[in-house]
């Protein structure tokens, strides 16, 4: 058996018992392992490692472990271009996309306010989470380990907070999540791109009050829900644009995304 030394850098320590956690440790491999299983062996999943170092040297998953190998293993840098030393998968997602597990219904929300295309369907099992991250080049939101660790699944989040807006902010910090004014709203129901609509075609679905304070909607053309900027939308703006720590020095100014009040 091949004894291997190993080092996990940042946020895959979360996933090691304390005994090797920001320390470096020896471990027997079976004698046919290769980076990816041992990594798994040791209840890291594969979709949260970007980049992997044997004796200094950038390898990719099934890179065989020999005796004596030191292997660094770091977290995703999606936030940074790492290209040019990255061979565990083809490329980071530059296009943003998500799927999202039952258990993420309100992180999904948030999302689609932000305007990130987000899939989301409490109904569906691991095997077609995985199925349709694989198909769309979506990156798998979870707080399942087991789920992260299917074979053909390339980009996925372990999520370690239990409140939606916590959620959200460790995402936005991971993977420098920002409010992209070329990026338009989305329905927070069912993920569909908004239209902006004239006031005159939707006037006979608003109540007084709303037609008398507001002039700007959009409609989702799926199910036809009407958003516009009310209280509801600035409650949930702020909420967000502090999870994001937008408005801080340095960082852009928040866009009006159409996707707040909403008629039902």
């Amino acid at each position: 058996m091949p004894a291997v030394e190993f080092r996990f850098y940042e946020e895959l320590n979360d996933f090691l018992p304390r005994e090797r956690s920001k320390r470096s440790f020896h471990v027997d491999c079976a004698r046919d392992a290769n980076v990816k299983h041992a990594i798994e062996a040791l209840g890291v999943p594969h979709t949260e490692v970007e980049l992997v170092l044997v004796n200094g040297e950038s390898v990719g998953f099934e890179h065989a472990l020999r005796d004596g190998d030191r292997v660094s293993v770091y977290p995703q840098f999606e936030a940074f271009d790492v290209r040019p030393l990255l061979r565990v998968r083809t490329a980071p997602l530059r296009d943003t996309r998500f799927i999202a597990d039952a258990h993420l219904g309100r992180l999904a929300r948030y999302l689609r306010f932000l305007g990130y295309d987000t899939l989301y369907r409490n109904a569906w099992s691991d095997r077609e989470l995985v199925a349709l991250a694989v198909a769309e080049q979506r990156i798998l939101l979870t707080r399942d380990r087991a789920a992260l660790m299917h074979r053909a699944l390339t980009h996925g989040c372990y999520l370690r907070e239990d409140e939606p807006l916590a959620q959200l902010a460790a995402l936005a910090q991971r993977l420098d999540l920002s409010v992209d004014p070329a990026r338009a709203g989305r329905c927070t129901m069912c993920n569909e791109l908004l239209a902006a609509v004239a006031k005159s075609e939707v006037a006979d679905r608003l109540l007084p009050a709303t037609r008398a304070q507001h002039e700007q909607f959009w409609r989702c053309p799926s199910c036809e829900r009407v958003y516009w900027r009310g209280s509801h939308w600035q409650r949930l703006r702020r909420s967000v644009d502090a999870a994001l720590g937008l408005g801080a020095p340095g960082r852009p100014k928040p866009r009006a995304v159409p996707s707040g009040d909403r008629l039902r």
